[in-house]
């Protein structure tokens, strides 16, 4: 069963210096354009493979989507190929209510929308 992290102790993990924990948004490119969490990565879940599994992972991953049924089953594939806790935001982006952020660094297209 995938561990739930409740808005609150995310904006408490990621307001403390001392923890290391990446935020990954897994909505579409185009959402996580419109707004998204500072810091957070967008991964939509069609891009997850190999080559994601493979690359250095922060201590702690906390996964978001739109309200939390789709961040669960990807923090259980990311739990299973990475090493790192992996959690699920609970209630999702829709429940955030700490600092968003528009834009992206670069812009890019990621892939196509996430099945999940």
């Amino acid at each position: 069963m995938v561990v739930e992290t409740t808005p609150d102790e995310l904006r408490e993990k990621l307001d403390a210096d001392d923890t290391e924990v990446s935020v990954v948004d897994i909505r579409d490119p185009s959402s996580y354009t419109s707004g998204h969490i500072p810091g957070s990565e967008n991964l939509p879940a069609a891009t997850l493979g190999p080559e994601v599994f493979e690359r250095e992972w922060p201590d702690e991953v906390v996964v978001s989507c739109y309200v939390g049924k789709s961040s669960k089953r990807v923090a259980s594939i990311l739990d299973e190929n990475v090493d790192a806790d992996v959690s699920s935001l609970r209630g999702g982006f829709d429940d955030w209510d700490g600092a968003v952020e528009q834009g992206s660094e670069d812009e890019a297209d990621l892939g196509p929308a996430s099945p999940f």
